[in-house]
């Protein structure tokens, strides 16, 4: 069950964050928001592509450290601000994911 809420967590968190921090263009910034989900292709590299037992913080090249450090940057920036929030925010439902599977 924990795969199937984290991935809805993905788009419904982000609507929630469009919605309360953008009302006059949320639809627009909710689509903009799942579609750093793109980050994720990364996974591609591992072996095996997916596995629903495995961290992806500090595991996938896109999820290390040094990559979180330049999406929270970014978030200093106008131009890249909404992108950057999508991507902190996929690092965090990640983040929340690891902990959980550590506590399950």
């Amino acid at each position: 069950m924990r795969p199937y809420i984290h991935i809805a967590l993905h788009f419904l968190i982000p609507a929630l964050v469009a919605r309360l921090a953008y009302p006059k263009r949320w639809l627009t910034v909710w689509i903009i928001l799942c579609a750093t989900i793109l980050v994720d292709t990364d996974h591609l590299l591992a072996n095996p592509i997916y596995e629903p037992n495995r961290c992806s913080i500090g595991f996938h090249p896109l999820h290390s450290y040094w990559a979180i450090g330049i999406y929270v940057a970014f978030l200093a920036h106008r131009k890249t601000r909404i992108i950057a929030l999508g991507l902190v925010i996929h690092m965090l439902l990640d983040g929340i994911d690891c902990i959980w599977m550590a506590y399950s």
